[in-house]
């Protein structure tokens, strides 16, 4: 039998670093067994990137898991709430779409509402938006916000949300939690690493001189991938090909009324904007191709695009979208930017982070004999992040813009066979085929479908015994409950005012 691994250290702070070691203080240092150390060593000097300001409805597992108090965490994150995303100017210039969280209604005759929808539009029957029979877009398009209610009676049931919150203020607060739970916080800079004769990392020794000993690693470095790249050779697969978005510019701005419960983005020349509204300020950014454009011109697109006075000077920051091909090398876990990275457009960041963590206890390996978990770990993070990487191509390739190069490139490149199959079979017959471990489901899937323009050649199937005016009643039927649901809720800046 290996030997056990007792002793975990998180190296780098930040929302990836207070994340893993939150969780990893939740699940092994109030163990019966004991015995168990967790540290976290950070730099004083390294800024937090800090894009991850908007989430997915994921992040409320993370509270659940810790035991955190909604309330006090939107308190103390000046969070805002998220019922969706905005497409402005995707599709084509004045285009306009939703991505809502939630369902789409109920389950009619054990099919999805959205089915139903797609197969009257295919009919050409008279109906509402698709967003209008979501509760999520509806609410988020009229600033208005509740709380899912679990009586399957109501439309809230169909609701879901997430979060927008400053990035920093997150990470200290789950700083907080993780040293009430026992996590050992160390400030200093690594000047070396040391590896025993098999490459397994075995001590981390600080500028200061100080030794850092653990029998296990996560790399929370962010782009420096310092155990992961520097110390253990990962190689990056590089998906510029496919995401050539590669530089972001952030400046935050000051508040502006009302608070909506969605991020916007807004697709411009060489890219995207967003903007993501927080109690305190609203963050904004311009992410952006550099081979398509020059960063003064994109400077003036994100200045032009604030409604209200700039607080800060504008960061930049650039990045290259791509994964490792490994990241779980050795005895070494790499988690959000030191993993790989995925622009910010649905807001997966700190999902990935979650989710990795979360995939890491489901092969917790007790010994150093963890092979197979190892590999099976790294199969599955391939898995989830190539789907969610065909999700956010699908947004720029099926565009019918064609106004600069940029767009030019993204409508006519190759995208991978995996996305093209979602792709095909949705036009052949409004199909959307996804797995029960994907993040993005198929509603997902159709909301960005559908806002993008895209239509399915024949009638579905599994629909084609039901008569139209039955579809048509429900679909109609739903819009208007969720119409008549909205007007009575509070509009989104008063439940915070009074939360």
């Amino acid at each position: 039998m290996g030997q056990f691994i007792k002793e975990y250290v998180v190296v780098g702070g930040g929302s990836a670093g207070w994340i893993a070691a939150s969780c990893l203080a939740r699940v092994l240092l109030k163990t019966p067994k004991g015995g168990f150390k967790i540290t976290l060593v950070e730099s004083s000097d390294i800024p937090i990137v800090g894009v991850g300001e908007a989430t997915i409805p994921s992040v409320q597992d993370l509270l659940r898991f810790l035991n955190i108090d909604e309330k006090d965490f939107i308190k103390e994150t000046n969070a805002t709430y998220k019922l969706a995303i905005r497409f402005k100017d995707w599709s084509h210039i004045g285009g306009d779409y939703w991505h809502p969280f939630g369902e789409f209604g109920p389950l009619v005759e054990n099919s999805a509402l959205y089915l139903h929808w797609l197969q009257q539009r295919q009919q050409k029957s008279k109906i509402p938006s698709l967003y209008d029979i979501s509760i999520c877009s509806v609410a988020a398009k009229n600033n208005k916000f509740a709380l899912p209610d679990k009586n399957g009676q109501s439309v809230r049931n169909w609701l879901n949300y997430a979060y927008h919150f400053d990035a920093g203020l997150f990470a200290e607060y789950l700083k907080g939690y993780g040293k009430s739970k026992g996590v050992n916080h160390i400030i200093g800079t690594i000047g070396n690493v040391q590896q025993d004769e098999s490459g397994n990392i075995n001590s981390l020794i600080l500028n200061d001189g100080r030794v850092i000993n653990g029998d296990f690693f996560f790399d929370c470095t962010g782009f420096a991938a310092l155990l992961i790249d520097k110390t253990l050779g990962s190689n990056y697969e590089d998906w510029t090909n496919f995401l050539p978005v590669d530089t972001a510019l952030a400046v935050p701005s000051e508040t502006t009324l009302p608070l909506n419960p969605y991020t916007l983005s807004t697709a411009r020349e060489a890219g995207w904007t967003w903007r993501i509204p927080l109690q305190s300020r609203v963050g904004n950014g311009y992410v952006y191709s550099s081979r398509h454009t020059d960063e003064e011109k994109a400077r003036n697109i994100l200045l032009n695009a604030l409604d209200a006075k700039p607080l800060a000077d504008i960061r930049k920051i650039n990045f290259k979208a791509g994964r490792r091909k490994e990241t779980w090398v050795k005895n070494c876990v790499a988690l959000g930017l030191a993993s790989g990275f995925l622009e910010p457009l649905e807001s997966t960041a700190i999902h990935l982070v979650i989710a990795s963590i979360f995939k890491f206890f489901e092969h917790l390996p007790q010994t150093k004999d963890y092979e197979f978990l190892r590999r099976h770990y790294n199969n599955k993070f391939i898995t989830d992040i190539e789907e969610i990487r065909d999700f956010i191509i699908l947004h720029y390739h099926v565009s019918t813009r064609n106004d600069s190069d940029f767009w030019k490139y993204v409508t006519n490149m190759e995208v991978p066979d995996s996305l093209k199959s979602k792709i095909e079979i949705f036009k052949q017959q409004g199909k959307i085929l996804t797995s029960q471990t994907d993040l993005f489901r198929a509603g997902s899937w159709v909301s960005v479908m559908v806002g993008m323009g895209l239509m399915q050649e024949y009638p579905l199937p599994i629909l084609e015994t039901l008569p139209n005016d039955f579809s048509t009643h429900i679909i109609n039927e739903v819009a208007n409950a969720i119409d008549n649901d909205i007007k009575s809720a509070q509009n989104h800046d008063e439940f915070l005012k009074n939360f």
